[in-house]
């Protein structure tokens, strides 16, 4: 009869370790003191991060997808997610501090201490610098507000258990780069852009089974999540554009065969014919240096 007894201890152990290890993670304190975010600055992180691309009321136009109303919905396996408001309202994130934003971005942490779905492009983010962050929140302050309330996400058992959401977090929230080594300043404003703050991985790599990236075939192209057609391979082994004509794409959305840009990757193609052309030009630079994946 001792058995139950030292049962009973493991799984109180096992289960306060599994308590441990799910835990959010914001990041350490302090991160932000002593910077000052700029808001011209922001504007151009906020336009490469493709915010409003997610956040814009459906179907909104102009001016208007800078009201970061929330609605528009995602499909993926795991249920459908609906991007919430985040204009700087009640509703949206107009309490938010800078550090609150930082720990969203770059930890999926919320305000409240928790886990936000990876749906928020985090795993990608982790890899931003506080700079951009704060640059970001002062910009977005300028931003309209919306009152709309932010719709639920459409989840079934076990996706609703947030806390489930540490252990994904422990086996992919890696902010450390894909592409490494000797890279030239252009090289490496291209992996800042595309990396973190544009977050092309995340529809141009393949997932595992868990959603996570599997970084060892970086951008080699992926089934799309609502389940219709596929995300091209953009590494060398397919993507055979000159870095002249990758960046007539990313400022035109016109390929050198003269089709045009379609679907989701259109709002991208609009934020980065936002962007500088050597912001362009990075990105062309970065992917030539991107291993080349069949």
């Amino acid at each position: 009869m001792r058995i139950l007894p030292a049962l009973s201890l493991l799984a109180v152990a096992a289960a306060a370790g599994a308590w441990w290890l799910t835990a959010p993670q914001p990041l350490p304190a302090g991160t932000f003191d002593g910077i000052t975010g700029d808001p011209a600055r922001g504007a151009l992180t906020f336009t490469a991060a493709g915010c409003a691309s997610c956040h814009m009321a459906p179907a909104a136009e102009g001016e208007a997808q800078l009201v970061l109303a929330g609605g528009q919905r995602f499909p993926s396996p795991f249920g459908t997610f609906v991007a919430p408001n985040i204009s700087p309202s009640a509703q949206g994130i107009g309490g938010w501090s800078v550090a609150d934003l930082g720990n969203a971005l770059m930890r999926g942490v919320s305000p409240e201490g928790a886990h936000y779905y990876p749906a928020l492009p985090y795993a990608s983010y982790a890899k931003m610098q506080p700079q951009d962050v704060a640059d970001i929140h002062a910009y977005m302050q300028t931003l309209p507000p919306s009152d709309t309330a932010s719709a639920p996400h459409e989840l079934g058992f076990p996706f609703t258990i947030r806390r489930s959401i540490g252990l994904w977090k422990a086996l992919y929230l890696d902010d450390t780069w894909v592409i490494d080594g000797d890279l030239t300043p252009e090289e490496q404003r291209g992996r800042e852009i595309a990396e973190a703050l544009a977050h092309c991985g995340e529809c141009h790599t393949p997932r595992d089974a868990l959603g996570g990236m599997d970084r060892t075939r970086w951008l080699a192209g992926a089934p799309n999540p609502s389940g219709e057609g596929t995300i091209p391979n953009i590494t060398p082994a397919k993507l055979t554009w000159s870095q002249g004509e990758i960046v007539t794409y990313l400022t035109t959305g016109f390929t050198p065969e003269f089709d045009s840009v379609g679907g989701h990757m259109a709002h991208v193609v609009a934020n980065m014919a936002g962007l500088p052309d050597s912001d362009r030009k990075a990105v062309a630079a970065y992917l030539a240096k991107v291993p080349p994946v069949e």
